[in-house]
């Protein structure tokens, strides 16, 4: 005989506090996973997962995720419309690519920042993982479908097993904007214009003065060899330095020594090379650099910051660039030019390290930084590691980081009380006393036809004030109102909800006056 529903709950709430206990007992994870496989099996006796139905549970979003109004939405959207814009300025292409891939996919791609990749349970076949960023999917893209060149863009959402910090626009799962350009080019050519791009975005979104920071992975390879890191350490040293946006160096000078087993007197080298940025002064100043002329890396990297410099000059970004030696970016797959776009303010909960200003020699405090919004560079490798060949498929792209954009355009628009405008409606059909909602629906077929976005009141006989004030609390410009008189003479009264003025309008001409309004408004 089977147990009875009443008894399998009671075993699964047994069987629920064995595996609890199991857990703070800290017990072998073999033994873990076969409770919990037992719990799973109990569970599916009820027909699924679901929990009881006398439980109770919080209704809310998980940790790190949020949903989005109207308001928010309308903000959000502007936001991609205006970048959209920028990439198809440049030339790019859309492309979209699967929310998972193949876990071997994804593996071994981000260095210390893999541990933030979302695996999903097997599902009988494959296993997946959530992607972390768009990069590596359009990798896996180009490789698979023999692509050698392209200029392509993608919005979509990434999903990183992070800290989540809500307020700064630090999320779980969010949005990146990407731009990329593939194939074999001339130097710096597809490189500068990333940067452009980057620019012009913030430019165009208007949220506060930035700096692009620019340095190069070969240069820093370079550096850390010419200070005596070893070769095997380059990658997990690049991601200590990678965090002296967030942290002093102090705190990364102990993670280099304490964590990653790095000589002191190397560490103290790194920092001498950190603290530094400027413009192309500082290349001169370091081709001249005895340390570093002796490493060809270092030399390369050098001189290929001193053709981007030229090239941003050229493309009148002198004002918007700085050559910034403490920017890293941890990603394993950088080969080259890496950047990093960054919001000014007056403070920062952690203030970067003073950085030397190379201007005339004179040292200075650069104004702190409240926020990267863009990063990128060239990875000139990652395409290869897809290919059956290795055949390789240079890259250079830039990653908007519009989440940390919308966090500041929210706040803006909440301490200024700025209400948006959540639809697009252009006229609402109103009527001005009983028995006209046939004739509201045969106006608004009317106006829909016409292609006029137009909406009306889903009750038959509303009252005239309330629809008014729908238009004036929605921000809609127009109203159609309808009345038995005007109608017998083929006529309707257009109002603007604004002024309030009304004019007489014939019903076949009535789409047409509407688009005349617009185009003069």
């Amino acid at each position: 005989m089977s147990d009875t529903r009443e008894q399998i709950l009671e075993q699964i709430k047994v069987q629920g506090d064995l595996v609890r206990q199991l857990k703070a007992a800290k017990e072998s994870k073999e033994k873990i996973d076969e409770e919990v496989a037992r719990l799973l099996a109990l569970k599916a006796k009820l027909g699924g997962d679901a929990p009881p139905a006398n439980q109770k549970f919080t209704l809310k979003t998980p940790k790190g995720t949020r949903d989005y109004g109207p308001q928010q939405m309308t903000l959000r959207q502007g936001v991609l419309d205006k970048i959209v814009q920028v990439f198809k300025r440049h030339g790019g292409e859309a492309i979209d690519t699967p929310v998972f891939e193949l876990k071997e996919v994804l593996t071994g791609k981000y260095g210390e920042d893999s541990k933030l990749i979302y695996d999903l349970k097997d599902q009988g076949g494959e296993i997946l993982s959530m992607r972390y960023d768009l990069t590596v999917p359009l990798a896996r893209y180009l490789a698979m479908n023999k692509i050698s060149s392209i200029k392509r863009y993608h919005i979509a959402k990434v999903y990183r097993r992070d800290n989540p910090a809500m307020t700064k626009g630090r999320y779980r799962e969010f949005y990146q904007c990407d731009f990329d350009i593939a194939g074999t080019y001339d130097p710096m050519l597809a490189d500068a214009e990333c940067v452009k791009i980057v620019s012009e975005i913030l430019d165009t979104l208007d949220i506060g003065d930035y700096v692009i920071k620019l340095n190069h992975r070969q240069l820093l390879d370079g550096m850390f060899q010419a200070c005596g890191v070893p070769a095997d350490s380059f990658r997990t040293i690049c991601s200590a330095v990678d965090k002296l946006d967030k942290s002093p160096w102090a705190d990364v000078r102990k993670e280099m020594v304490e964590e990653k087993g790095l000589d002191e007197a190397a560490a103290d080298r790194i920092g001498e090379y950190v603290r530094l940025s400027g413009g192309a002064e500082l290349v001169e100043q370091l081709l001249a650099d005895e340390k570093l002329k002796a490493v060809p890396n270092a030399v390369k990297g050098l001189e290929g910051m001193q053709l981007l410099l030229k090239y941003c000059s050229i493309f009148g970004l002198e004002k918007r660039i700085s050559f910034d030696l403490s920017l890293a970016r941890g990603l394993d797959y950088y080969t080259g030019v890496i950047y990093e776009g960054v919001l000014k303010g007056e403070s920062a909960a952690v203030a970067s390290p003073v950085k030397t200003s190379q201007q005339n020699g004179e040292q200075a405090n650069e104004p702190a930084t409240v926020g990267s919004v863009a990063g990128g560079g060239r990875y000139d490798n990652l395409v290869g590691m897809f290919d059956p060949r290795g055949k390789a498929v240079p890259c250079v792209g830039v990653s908007i980081g519009v989440e940390r954009i919308f966090s500041v355009l929210e706040a803006r628009a909440a301490s200024s009380g700025l209400k948006l405008r959540t639809s697009d409606v252009e006229v609402y059909v109103a009527s001005a006393h009983k028995g006209l909602h046939e004739q509201r629906l045969k106006v608004l077929n009317q106006l829909w036809d016409a292609g006029v976005k137009a909406e009306h009141s889903y009750k038959l006989n509303p009252k005239l004030l309330v629809q008014l004030q729908h238009c004036e609390e929605h921000q809609i410009p127009l109203v159609v109102v309808l009345g038995d008189a005007e109608l017998a003479q083929g006529l309707v009264k257009l109002r603007e909800v604004t002024t309030r003025q009304e004019t007489n309008v014939k019903l076949e001409d009535l789409a047409a006056e509407i688009r005349r309004r617009q185009q003069t408004a």
